[in-house]
């Protein structure tokens, strides 16, 4: 057997600590790396959808006809305006799916509605009427639960967040008169109103729809109270949200909004929008999940 000197055992502890160290170096740093590889293709898996600023729309309003503006129309209808969010064909639709209706005959059968009680005279004014003020006459069965349909949980889109203007809520009404061949009875807006209109856009000039600036302002943007109780467990047509950060973690959220249909509540429609991962930016989908996350 060989004899080791004090100092020959000093040196072999030394070798043997500064391996053990490498060792455990080598593991961090394998580890590191294993999880900024599982960071990134947790990532990859979210929306890739950048906040960029918002494709220029420009309408020439001084040589606007009347086929233009109901193009306008449309545009608004499925941009902008955020009508296809809740109008819908079923089972996804939350609302009358009126692109799959004839809305000035539609119109006409609402206005002889017993349950009518608004002041629309013809097709135009009742498309007006139910846009400024959705709860004037509710469609039987489409109402909020719990309000006998007499509550409709459609936003006022003349106010914030959708907020078109006058001119814009025509272009609508004349889009819902056309698309079914049907006589457009709206007018095109006279020089002064279109001046107004494009002087109130945006100096991009006639941008539709911006990025959310605040998680309450992309909570609007894509109609969620329409849906869901905000500050109440309360149940609309989805679950209610008041208190929804204590159920939920934020993966879960996020999971709910980007793939609505990997965990759908017991009792409840498969109604959520599925597009929602298309439709956001990653910055109003950061917001969401945190202001939701919040709410315990």
């Amino acid at each position: 057997m060989t004899n080791l000197s004090g100092k020959d055992l000093d040196t072999h502890g030394a070798s043997t600590g500064e391996r053990a160290r490498s060792n455990i170096f080598i593991k961090i740093i394998g580890f590191s790396l294993g999880l900024t590889l599982v960071f990134t293709l947790v990532t990859q898996l979210l929306p890739q959808v950048e906040g960029e600023a918002p494709v220029e729309r420009r309408v020439d309003l001084d040589s606007l006809t009347m086929d233009a503006f109901v193009a306008m129309g449309e545009d608004l209808f499925m941009n902008k305006g955020t009508c296809t969010l809740c109008h819908k064909p079923p089972p996804l639709g939350r609302a009358p799916d009126i692109q799959g209706m004839d809305m000035v005959s539609t119109s006409a059968k609402r206005l002889a509605d017993p349950r009518y009680q608004g002041e629309a005279k013809d097709a135009a004014g009742y498309i007006h009427e139910s846009m400024l003020d959705p709860s004037r006459f509710v469609v039987a069965g489409w109402g909020k639960k719990g309000s006998n349909d007499t509550v409709s949980p459609m936003p006022a889109i003349d106010k914030p967040p959708i907020q078109l203007s006058a001119m814009e809520i025509d272009a609508i009404i004349a889009y819902l008169q056309a698309k079914d061949g049907n006589e457009v009875t709206v007018s095109l807006p006279s020089p002064e109103a279109a001046a107004e209109v494009a002087a109130a856009m945006p100096a991009a000039g006639g941008v539709l729809s911006a990025s959310a600036a605040t998680a309450e302002e992309t909570l609007g943007k894509y109609a969620c109270s329409s849906c869901h109780a905000m500050d109440s467990a309360d149940v609309l047509v989805g679950p209610g949200l008041g208190a929804v950060g204590a159920r939920l973690s934020e993966a879960e959220i996020r999971q709910s909004i980007v793939d609505p249909s990997a965990v759908i509540v017991e009792g409840f429609p498969p109604a959520m929008p599925l597009d929602f991962a298309e439709k956001m930016t990653v910055k109003e989908l950061r917001m969401i999940v945190t202001f939701l996350a919040e709410k315990k």
